[in-house]
């Protein structure tokens, strides 16, 4: 009887030595630790076509590929918010832009929230971050154990960030969470196109083929080159010297400074690359339809480091996608813009699901400018004034010059059929039904989130006697003597 108990007892203090083992190394089928090394990885103004895993064939990314050989490619992969600040606020706190704070570009989320660095550190990490990781200084207040930021394309952060993994101790057991941000592709860009041939590039939908466009395509193509050889810079240096035991995470923050990309809710403002590669746990060369949002990363990446997935939380995690348990994430993704400074005033709210965008423009009444148009250093008008040149000689070349600047109430997309979203189906009576369930979606959401619908800055206005053609002095609507918008804002 005694026997048959020491018996029992032996193999109960076997199990729980199990257990304890499964819990502090991970489950047995995920083959890695239970705390990785983590590395992100975040480019700056790059949207998912301009990427070679993603289909560009224009610009060779073979670093950016390299990864994607080596991991998990999300095709539909999206930003909270189509400009950099409220971005990477949405990521450094995995709440969207409405419940962080940081709605218009240059601000940042409210001092109170919990943020990246803190999650990490409870789990016992070392969190570091280099170059343009938040918007741009606003890292240094936010907890990091380490921080440097330099400023446009000087790249010193990059070979810091470089230095700073090559002088790791081999002996050194803390995990490290490190954060790489470069400049690239944001402008200004190169004033060589690094060998691409202007001539045999592919332009966007909704441009205007011209040859200053082409080049300025080409100078464009250059600067994502740099990206691309930073990413490779990283992710080597961290391959030789934290090893297998590395979860490397490369994404972008929002899409291209191009017409109809970055501060639009379109596709190519919102969809961005995003790859993950962890040896031993995500299936390499691998791709996946999942639809993820960058709010999603955060608890990601505490739970892949160990931790429980935060609740509370816009985001939820998608670890379930990485290690191949789950083909499927989110069915309706949602996105803002609101506005920049005294600049692309022009508040948006999106959501799509499987199939179906909707775009609502909170301010038809408002002009849609940005810095493309404008006169200013980092700019291209130099190319968009071309744009308005074929506009006074050209029905198609004005419709693209109207609607970059006049946009509709309420736009509604079929990415099926559409997928680069040029037939607004809104007015359509065939898609009412989808229609209305997209509007009242967006509206029970916007409740939710206790989106005000602010506008943070003084709007250009519309004027029925606007030009969109060459005559227009500046290339963008101008406010004539009005001090308030036609309609107040809610």
């Amino acid at each position: 009887m005694v026997r048959v108990e020491l018996m029992r007892a032996l193999q109960c203090a076997a199990a729980l030595s199990a257990l304890a083992i499964a819990a502090d190394c991970g489950a047995a089928d995920d083959a890695a630790p239970s705390r990785p090394n983590i590395v992100v990885f975040i480019t700056d103004d790059q949207g998912q076509p301009e990427c070679a895993p993603f289909g560009s064939r224009d610009f060779p990314t073979p670093n950016m590929q390299r990864l994607a050989d080596a991991g998990l490619a999300f095709t539909r992969a999206y930003v909270a918010s189509p400009t950099c600040a409220p971005s990477r606020g949405a990521l450094l706190t995995g709440l969207m832009p409405a419940r962080n704070g940081a709605e218009p570009n240059h601000s940042r989320p409210r001092s109170a929230l919990k943020k990246w660095p803190a999650w990490f550190k409870e789990l016992g990490y070392k969190v570091v971050a280099f170059g343009k990781v938040a918007h741009y200084g606003q890292a240094a207040d936010y907890g990091f154990d380490q921080f440097a930021y330099d400023g446009f394309h000087e790249d010193v952060c990059v070979q810091a960030a470089v230095d700073f993994l090559q002088k790791r101790s081999a002996d050194d057991r803390q995990p490290l969470c490190l954060m790489v941000g470069t400049n690239w592709p944001h402008v200004p860009w190169p004033e060589a196109s690094d060998g691409l041939d202007p001539a045999r590039l592919s332009l966007p939908a909704g441009s205007i083929d011209t040859p200053l466009t082409r080049q300025w395509r080409a100078r464009f193509g250059a600067a994502v080159g740099k990206a691309d050889d930073d990413l490779g810079r990283i992710y080597d240096t961290a391959r030789s010297v934290l090893g297998d035991q590395t979860l490397f995470l490369f994404s972008s923050d929002n899409g291209t400074q191009w017409p109809f990309a970055k501060w639009n809710c379109y596709e190519a403002g919102i969809r961005v690359p995003l790859i993950v590669a962890w040896p031993g746990v995500v299936k390499p060369g691998t791709r996946t339809d999942a639809m993820v949002s960058w709010v999603d990363i955060l608890p990601t990446l505490v739970e892949a480091a160990g931790g429980s997935a935060p609740g509370g939380l816009d985001g939820r995690s998608f670890l379930p996608v990485l290690k191949s348990r789950s083909a499927d994430h989110r069915d309706r993704i949602f996105a803002t813009h609101s506005g920049d400074g005294r600049w692309n005033i022009y508040p948006i709210r999106s959501v799509r699901d499987d199939r179906w965008k909707f775009i609502r423009n909170l301010h038809p009444e408002y002009a849609f400018t940005t810095h493309i148009d404008l006169p200013g250093v980092l700019g291209q008008r130099t190319f968009f004034s071309t744009w308005e040149a074929a506009a006074g000689k050209d029905d198609k070349a004005a419709a693209i010059v109207r609607r970059y600047h006049a946009r509709p109430a309420e736009e509604l997309y079929d990415l099926h059929n559409d997928p680069d979203e040029q037939h607004n189906l809104a007015g359509d009576p065939a898609c009412a039904d989808q229609l209305k369930r997209l509007r009242d979606e967006l509206d029970a959401w916007m409740r939710e989130q206790g989106d005000r619908q602010k506008v943070f800055a003084e709007p250009r206005l519309l004027s029925d006697e606007r030009s969109f053609g060459p005559d227009a002095p500046s290339g963008a609507p101008q406010r004539e003597g009005k001090t308030q918008p036609k309609k107040k804002p809610q």
